[in-house]
């Protein structure tokens, strides 16, 4: 017999993610793919944590716009060594660099998620952080790393679900995915709330 889905609101991710659009296929839910239109520059003084948050509103809400009647998800991360917010590396020596400074460091990954939908206006938002724990690190480790996975897109240089599990003593959270890019604990939650129904 085939499965029946009820008609509901269309979902839209507002992500150019990979890994965010490969972890949300796990809920086995139609959805379209948009860019925000967000320029990701930090605010003076403002936390990891605070910009995290601000960033997944703002992109879910930059994707509503162009999508009023759909629910849409925004999430942004960053990675939070001692109130210093680290982003995506985007080449080789920056990455050196984070990793450099997280070695043997404990790192809060601020994992944010927003739910919007402008035509009923729900506007819901949640944090994920999680606290990963690097080994001290030779240069000669964290090389060989980057040219084995070259992570220069992921906040942080490390990309657990891959060769980066390697570097880390431990990781702690209560939202598995959420160090991916997308914590589906909590993304779940806020679908349900924004009225979307889950196979």
């Amino acid at each position: 017999m085939q499965a029946f889905f009820p008609l509901q609101r269309p979902l839209v991710l507002g992500s150019t993610s990979r890994y965010r659009r490969e972890l949300l296929q796990r809920l086995q839910l139609p959805f379209d793919v948009a860019a925000p239109e967000v320029d990701e520059t930090p605010q003076p003084g403002e936390a990891p944590a605070a910009l995290a948050q601000r960033l997944a509103l703002a992109k879910a809400h930059a994707v509503a716009s162009c999508y009023p009647e759909a629910v849409v998800i925004g999430s942004d991360q960053v990675a939070d060594l001692a109130g210093h917010a680290l982003g995506k590396p985007g080449n080789h020596e920056r990455a050196v660099t984070q990793l450099g400074m997280m070695s043997g460091h404990t790192v809060i990954f601020q994992t944010a998620v927003a739910v919007v939908c402008h035509a009923t206006g729900f506007e819901q938002l949640e944090l994920a952080p999680v606290e990963v724990r690097f080994r001290t690190l030779s240069e000669d480790e964290i090389e060989r790393y980057l040219r084995a996975e070259q992570p220069y897109d992921c906040a942080g240089s490390a990309k657990s679900e891959g060769l980066g599990i390697s570097l880390l003593d431990a990781i702690l959270s209560d939202d598995p995915t959420a160090l991916i890019g997308l914590p589906l604990i909590r993304t779940c939650r806020l679908l349900r709330a924004a009225g979307i129904i889950l196979p």
